[in-house]
């Protein structure tokens, strides 16, 4: 699903160059649920931006579903992302100006899958526990709330991949467990391959995998389930209309 080979990233201050990813080569599967660690400058936030195709990779190649994202152009990667991306930032991203509904309605919106946004806006709104709160405003709901709204927004347009950057590190402790309870669980149903990075690891002992990084290297990986858990009855997030 994910191959990612021989990946670089520099950046260029002045004089000065600074490697943030050096050589990284990492394969996630189909369904798997990955979780990417690290301590802060390791490089985990500018992988998974890479990987949405948010910037461009110094050197090296991703390929999403044999797609190879580091050849494609802006509108290509814009199609690609609408098709087959989800993404959960960590300081939520709604757009103030829109109800919870319109905010999750938007991806579907933007790829012309308007006739059924609603619906499905709705149903997935109640997933995550506010069947009561698709009129209101960003500005209306608490810190949780906001994610919850950004994780419904994150699986409107049935993604086969979901990127989730500290998905609950805005949040308390016990907010932050009802999104990563809310997360999982909208995961098993819509079939997605999931890669999280988190410094919360209650998260990443639920994932399949947790990864490493220091110094913009993998330097381990742990292994917590050999496959993928069964996520749904169908083979990928078209089969689970919510």
């Amino acid at each position: 699903m994910i191959e990612v080979r021989n990946l670089t990233k520099t950046l260029t201050s002045g004089l000065h160059k600074v490697e943030v990813l050096r050589g990284i080569d990492l394969t996630v599967r189909a369904r798997e649920v990955v979780a990417v660690e690290g301590p802060s400058g390791s490089g985990k936030s500018t992988l998974l931006g890479l990987l949405a195709g948010f910037d461009s990779p110094t050197s090296g190649s991703i390929r999403l579903a044999g797609h190879d994202v580091t050849a494609m152009d802006e509108d290509e990667l814009a199609l690609l992302r609408g098709r087959m991306l989800g993404f959960v930032f960590q300081s939520y991203n709604l757009i103030p100006t829109l109800t919870a509904e319109e905010n999750v309605m938007l991806p579907m919106e933007l790829r012309g899958d308007g006739l059924r946004a609603s619906s499905r806006a709705r149903a997935l709104l109640d997933a995550v526990r506010l069947p009561e709160r698709w009129s209101h405003y960003p500005a209306q709901l608490s810190g949780g709330e906001q994610q919850r709204v950004a994780l419904a927004r994150a699986f409107a347009g049935s993604p086969s991949i979901l990127l989730a950057d500290e998905p609950t590190g805005n949040l308390d402790s016990a907010t932050g467990a009802i999104v990563l309870e809310l997360l999982l669980e909208l995961n098993r149903r819509e079939g997605t391959t999931l890669v999280l990075v988190t410094h919360d690891p209650a998260l990443s002992r639920l994932a399949d995998r947790v990864v490493y990084l220091r110094d913009g290297r993998i330097v381990d990986q742990t292994i917590l389930r050999a496959a993928p858990r069964e996520r749904g009855n169908g083979s990928g997030a078209a089969d689970h209309a919510v």
